[in-house]
């Protein structure tokens, strides 16, 4: 994708998306730059209106930093995901993604990384169960989406990591099983529970439906707590298991 027009009607993608103040939303500009410095940028059209209104993007860029030993590692790392609301549940997202493997793959990119919020369940069942990805670190506050640091809603994220040398096919959401570390009680609230540091297989339950503000920050709290504690020893989230309504995070140890 080259045209700039088009890239600039890929800023309304994103309002629609994540209802994005202006602020917030990547500019056609920063499209144009990245598609001729080595960012992958894809847009999905109706098949009926090949150049009509873009229901979908995908854009990510090469990442560097130095291995423990000096050397230079190099991967493909995913910013942005955004699909219209209409079109959500319609497999675009995991079109999206496989077409931005494929591009990362013909760059010589063997690994991509991007981040997503772990209260979004949602996000978390097109990242584990359907591209087979996992989730490997948690970061607390990784973007600052307010101008007061204290009011603000702590803007958490997972970290995703996928091989591309090995695509999955989408699997079935599995039943919970393993040790249950955190869930939620009778109100809905998250309630924690001891579990065993060695346990190879533990659960971490998530919310699934709307929640008021109070009842958010106090999972976004206790995801925190546990998550990042898991994955700090080693663990990693490899799965998003299903009973029912509800939804719990599989922490494995590889």
């Amino acid at each position: 994708m080259t045209d700039p027009w088009a890239m600039r009607a890929l800023e309304d993608v994103q309002v629609a998306a994540w209802g994005y103040a202006d602020r917030e939303v990547l500019p056609g500009t920063m499209f144009r730059i990245g598609a001729v410095t080595g960012a992958v940028v894809l847009a999905a059209y109706p098949a009926a209106a090949p150049e009509g209104r873009p229901l979908g993007l995908a854009y990510g860029f090469p990442a560097l930093r130095r291995g423990k030993g000096g050397e230079a590692e190099l991967w493909h790392h995913s910013h942005l995901l955004a699909v219209r609301p209409e079109c959500r549940g319609s497999g675009l997202a995991v079109a999206l993604k496989h077409a931005q493997r494929e591009r990362a793959l013909a760059q010589g990119m063997t690994r991509m990384t991007w981040t997503f919020d772990p209260l979004v369940a949602r996000n978390a069942r097109l990242n584990l169960g359907k591209l087979g990805a996992r989730a490997v670190s948690y970061h607390p506050d990784w973007y600052a989406l307010d101008d007061d640091r204290e009011a603000a809603f702590p803007a958490d994220r997972l970290m995703i990591e996928w091989d591309l040398t090995r695509p999955q096919e989408e699997r079935p959401a599995p039943a919970p099983r393993g040790e249950v570390l955190l869930e939620a009680d009778g109100r809905g609230w998250p309630q924690m529970r001891q579990g065993a540091p060695d346990s190879p297989s533990s659960l971490a339950e998530v919310p699934t439906r709307d929640l008021p503000e109070d009842a958010r920050r106090a999972w976004r709290l206790a995801l925190r707590e546990v998550l990042s504690a898991r994955l700090a020893a080693g663990d990693v989230v490899s799965d998003l298991a299903r009973a029912g309504d509800r939804a719990y995070y599989v922490l494995t140890r590889p």
